[in-house]
């Protein structure tokens, strides 16, 4: 935990704190090694196959799992139209890791929750007795990984912060925070479905929902991996200010969330902010 001297937050009384959860592993940084570790333990050394866009930061950390682990690993990629181009850096690492890639369409790929689409995209990856880690790595087993994010936290802010894709590190952050603090997702995608999402993970991980949590949805920036040149500029600022990596896709959304949202008053004065910083930039 480190404290940030910031005007921007100091002039409106707010203390802002960082939860370095990026210096866990330089390969399963943060959120990512606490969804995964429950999740491959219950693999028990069968192929893990998950789910992801073309720059997805969970299918880097599976592969690299894999390849630390010993795991064969298959990533599905959402996008029938990327089979036949080069691979990105971001897919090329997943490549180098020992990720067996499959694409399929963007139609196909919204229907991978039901039971008969999810089973044909498994024979089709020769893969019908894997282990199977949702998109985003978020199901019952990561919640209650996650939770111990939320009881190191207990005592050091008022509110924590968290990016949320899923919404799965939300869920178990609030599960462990204490009575009198809250957790804020701010989601990197839009569509207002977070916040269900977030209270069927807790209803599965818990059997109802737990602690004291929101989602804001108003900065996603155009959707998952949309950086434009604010945001870009706003992370690169913070950065020389503070010494602090920004991961873009996620941590910067969020840092201007928090910093959006105070200059809004959005938080009373004395208020102590911890931000969860889930992730490093990907150096590609």
């Amino acid at each position: 935990m480190r404290e940030l001297a910031d005007g921007r937050f100091e002039r409106y009384g707010v203390r802002l704190l960082v939860k370095r959860d990026d210096l866990i592993h330089p390969d399963l940084v943060g959120n990512k090694w606490r969804k995964l570790a429950p999740n491959l333990a219950a693999a028990a050394g069968r192929t893990v196959v998950t789910f992801g866009g073309a720059y997805s930061n969970h299918l880097r950390a599976t592969a690299a799992a894999g390849r630390l682990l010993g795991l064969p690993t298959v990533g599905v990629v959402r996008g029938q139209e990327l089979a036949d181009r080069p691979l990105n850096a971001s897919l090329a690492r997943c490549a180098a890791d020992g990720m067996r890639l499959r694409f399929v369409d963007r139609s196909t790929y919204r229907r991978l929750p039901e039971p008969a689409t999810l089973a044909a995209v498994l024979r089709a990856a020769d893969a019908t007795r894997a282990y199977v880690v949702p998109e985003g790595g978020s199901n019952a087993l990561a919640v209650r990984g996650c939770r111990a994010l939320g009881a190191e936290l207990r005592g050091h802010a008022d509110v924590v912060g968290v990016a949320c894709g899923t919404g799965g590190t939300l869920a178990g952050l609030a599960a462990g925070l204490g009575r009198e603090q809250r957790a804020l997702g701010v989601a990197v995608l839009g569509g207002g479905f977070l916040g269900r999402h977030t209270a069927a993970l807790q209803e599965a991980a818990f059997g109802h929902r737990v602690g004291a949590w929101s989602v804001e949805d108003r900065f996603a920036f155009g959707g998952y991996a949309r950086v434009p040149p604010a945001l870009d500029a706003f992370a690169a600022d913070f950065e020389d200010r503070h010494g602090v990596p920004v991961e873009r896709l996620y941590v910067a959304k969020l840092l201007y969330g928090l910093l959006a949202l105070t200059e809004e008053g959005a938080f009373p004065r004395g208020t102590t902010v911890a931000a969860v910083i889930t992730g490093a930039p990907f150096a590609g």
